[in-house]
């Protein structure tokens, strides 16, 4: 196998800015999609991630060139006690019992990032990192690019009533999906010439595949995301966004870690793919217009969004 590089790098403006979206244990898509990634030139100058996407972002923020096979090693480790320890009835009747404001314990996750993630303060980390959360309060988009790391984890990931806010800076904190799943938009506000997406899509179709409480709530919170994402990609105006494509053949729910392998497996096909259809796009080298190269779920091809279609 040829260990030559695929070169795309010089089709893109810097910097570039790699989006993480968040999506739970589909986070597994953006495995494959790094593993494609990393056989390519490209590296990131500037990586914004929400929820799962700000987890695996960390990691690659440690060492782009180390993070693919990093995330290769923890993903098949992951399960769903490492995130929704207990269960969801037991956990919700304790919660009832204790007017508590969340059903499941941080703490397991905490003790994961500790595990994979050793780095302790984000102005650590060898690449510039953004990791989104909410103002519980307020409703407004968090940008945490400084203090401490696993806090901004926690609270990047914070999907409200399953787990407890986080506290920083005076703020209560939860899941930077509620108001930027895919922050394409604060990736350009930040600077970026050109964005990467990594999108975990949704989960089933329909709500089809909902759980209880939790699971209705995530679902409607992806039906949230995928408005917010439409509506960002209107700056794909003004910046070329290249989004790798997002399997959807196999389907999933917040708790399912069981099918992570096969959805890393599917994206890292799809995603060399789109990788090497982009690649022809070179004209004498010169880099790309602006314009949306590759192929974003339908949920977010709004009229208006498909003339930003470059492929």
């Amino acid at each position: 196998m040829s260990t030559e590089l695929l070169a795309i790098a010089k089709l893109l403006p810097k910097p570039v800015a790699y989006v993480l979206g968040g999506g739970g244990p589909r986070g597994a898509v953006q495995l494959g999609m790094l593993q494609a990634l990393a056989e390519t030139d490209l590296r990131p100058d500037l990586i914004i991630g929400t929820s799962v996407g700000a987890l695996n972002g960390a990691v690659l923020a440690m060492d782009p060139s180390t993070a693919a096979g990093t995330l290769a090693e923890i993903w098949p480790h992951i399960d769903r006690q490492h995130v929704f320890p207990g269960g969801i009835v037991l956990g919700t009747i304790k919660a009832t019992r204790t007017k508590s404001s969340f059903v499941f314990d941080p703490e397991p996750l905490s003790d994961l990032l500790a595990e994979y993630i050793p780095v302790e303060r984000i102005e650590d980390l060898v690449v510039p990192y953004v990791a989104m959360a909410t103002d519980l309060d307020t409703g407004t988009p968090v940008e945490i690019d400084s203090g401490d790391l696993r806090s901004a984890l926690l609270a990047s990931s914070a999907i409200p009533v399953a787990f407890p806010w986080v506290e920083r800076d005076g703020r209560r904190l939860v899941d930077g999906g509620l108001v930027a799943n895919v922050p394409v938009h604060q990736a350009v506000m930040r600077g970026a010439k050109s964005v990467v997406v990594l999108d975990c899509g949704t989960f089933g179709a329909e709500g089809k595949w909902s759980e209880g409480i939790i699971g209705v709530l995530v679902q409607v919170l992806a039906i949230a995301s995928r408005q917010q994402i439409a509506m960002d990609l209107h700056v794909a105006q003004d910046v070329p966004i290249l989004y790798l494509p997002v399997p959807d053949s196999i389907p999933t729910s917040v708790f399912d870690f069981d099918n992570t392998q096969s959805l890393a497996e599917e994206a890292l096909t799809l995603a060399r793919g789109a990788l090497a259809a982009f690649a022809s796009e070179s004209v004498a080298g010169a880099p790309v217009a602006p314009g949306i190269y590759g192929d974003p779920p339908n949920s977010v091809i709004t009229a208006d969004v498909a003339d930003f279609r470059r492929a």
